[in-house]
């Protein structure tokens, strides 16, 4: 609706996982580096961890765009399952017309597809989004599945993806052996606000008509933006395209920090429970709400661990209530 009227030849702010929008901040950068490095050296378990929106999901599709044609994708999108409907949800979306039986004989169905694929020279990724919500018995249950190998080598690699609990229950005791064999665990933070402008005017510049970059958010109303986003880029891109079609109805050519405080007021309630989720750990030392989520620092082992800022307690934040 919008696009013509800002000389843009689509919508720069849609909220799906679309790599040609892929901002490469240096967090994004490094979690796709690190997701490819794993994969491409077979190292196995892959962990990314990030608040609702921080933009995991399009890390992993552009990877998936520069992994090339000799890599199998699976990709699980439901995580409600128990082991079996996991081996089974695997086999269909790998296209292996498998026989309906056990967990065993499901296993023994896909150990066989992936040693035919690695005798063909391509490697077998599956990629599991929402992992938090997998059950701790699940999680063992793809541990079994890393031990799928060769003498040399992984015949598949699983990636995890997930909000912060997925950390904190590799922290359980009866997943300290998947813990172990993670390979590369990576936490996506929010961008800076200094971060958060490259990206505004990133996507502007690839969703512009001409190839150049459109300027239309005065930088107060770019500084509304963070304020109400807190730097997670699924909130940027809802202030910023509800910002744009107000603009184009009220036929204004650049949005003003007026018109963008307009757009989040509106916004703020719908978007309370998602602006607050970097507050949903709570310190059992002193019961504060809203200062560990995002406090990730390494502790006395080196491990890194949940930190309250209120106390400087360490591995002392439990998932609590949204505020």
């Amino acid at each position: 609706m919008y696009t013509k009227f800002y000389n843009l030849k689509e919508k720069p702010f849609n909220n799906n996982p679309d790599p040609k929008f892929f901002y490469p901040s240096p967090k994004h950068q490094e979690a796709l580096d690190r997701l490819l490095y794993a994969i491409n050296e077979h190292k196995g378990f892959v962990v990314i961890t990030g608040e609702i929106g921080s933009g995991k999901t399009t890390v992993c599709r552009t990877l998936l765009n520069r992994l090339g044609n000799k890599k199998e994708i699976a990709m699980i999108t439901n995580t409600h399952l128990n082991s079996k409907e996991l081996l089974m949800s695997i086999l269909e979306d790998l296209g292996v017309a498998y026989k309906p039986g056990t967990k065993i004989k499901l296993l023994y169905q896909l150990n066989d597809y992936l040693i035919k694929k690695m005798e063909d020279g391509e490697d077998v990724v599956l990629i599991i989004d929402e992992a938090q919500n997998l059950t701790p018995s699940v999680l063992e249950e793809l541990r079994m599945l890393s031990n799928l190998e060769t003498d040399t080598e992984k015949l598949i690699q699983i990636i995890l993806l997930g909000q912060p609990q997925l950390r904190e229950k590799l922290k359980l005791k009866e997943l300290e052996q998947l813990k172990q064999r993670v390979a590369v665990h990576y936490h996506l933070y929010p961008l800076t606000k200094e971060e958060m402008f490259g990206y505004v005017n990133s996507r502007l510049a690839t969703a512009s008509a001409n190839g150049s970059l459109a300027h239309i958010f005065e930088p107060e109303a770019l500084e509304v933006v963070y304020k109400f986003s807190k730097g997670i880029p699924r909130l940027i891109n809802y202030a910023c395209d509800n910002a744009l079609l107000s603009g184009f109805v009220y036929e204004r050519k650049t949005v003003n920090k007026a018109l963008m405080t307009e757009v989040t007021n509106e916004s703020h309630l719908k978007f309370k429970e998602e602006r607050e989720v970097i507050n949903t750990y709570c310190c059992v030392q002193c019961q504060q709400h809203n200062n560990c989520a995002t406090k990730w620092t390494r502790g006395q082992k080196g491990e890194e661990q949940l930190c309250c800022e209120a106390c400087a307690k360490y591995d002392a934040c439990h998932e609590g209530h949204l505020l």
